[in-house]
């Protein structure tokens, strides 16, 4: 498997900046299903619905392992398989995530009004506390 190159920004508009790292729904749908749905394993992302191919789910992975937004490691239940992890870099992609979400379920006449858009429309800053003090003890 080739290493992942780093990125690096072609332009100094913070927008443009920002879409180098997560322009596209796979690396977004990646950080979804570890924010949201805890998965950490390869085959974990793989179950996801939205049915990542396994040549992008790698690419994916390695591009946010080399720059910063997530750690890969030796899964302490089975060596030959890993687990990757946010690291404070994805974590602070959070609160852009979330906001994606409410956008999403606002402008998706077919969305779901899952529990966590239930909890965003209480209480968005409470929540946001919330999951980064969750996602901030498995990295401590």
């Amino acid at each position: 498997m080739k290493k992942a190159k780093e990125i690096t920004s072609r332009s100094d508009c913070p927008i443009s900046h920002a879409l180098d790292f997560i322009g596209d729904k796979w690396t977004l749908l990646v950080l979804r299903d570890m924010m949201f749905a805890g998965k950490s394993a390869y085959g974990d992302f793989l179950q996801s619905e939205e049915k990542v191919a396994t040549n992008i789910l790698a690419d994916r992975l390695n591009m946010l392992v080399t720059n910063g937004f997530i750690t890969k490691t030796a899964s302490t239940e089975n060596k030959t398989k890993f687990a990757y992890n946010l690291t404070e870099k994805g974590i602070s992609l959070l609160p852009v995530v979330i906001e994606l979400s409410i956008w999403g379920s606002k402008n998706n006449p077919s969305a779901q009004n899952t529990e966590l858009v239930t909890l965003l429309k209480k209480d968005k800053e409470k929540t946001i506390r919330e999951f980064t003090k969750v996602l901030k003890k498995k990295i401590a």
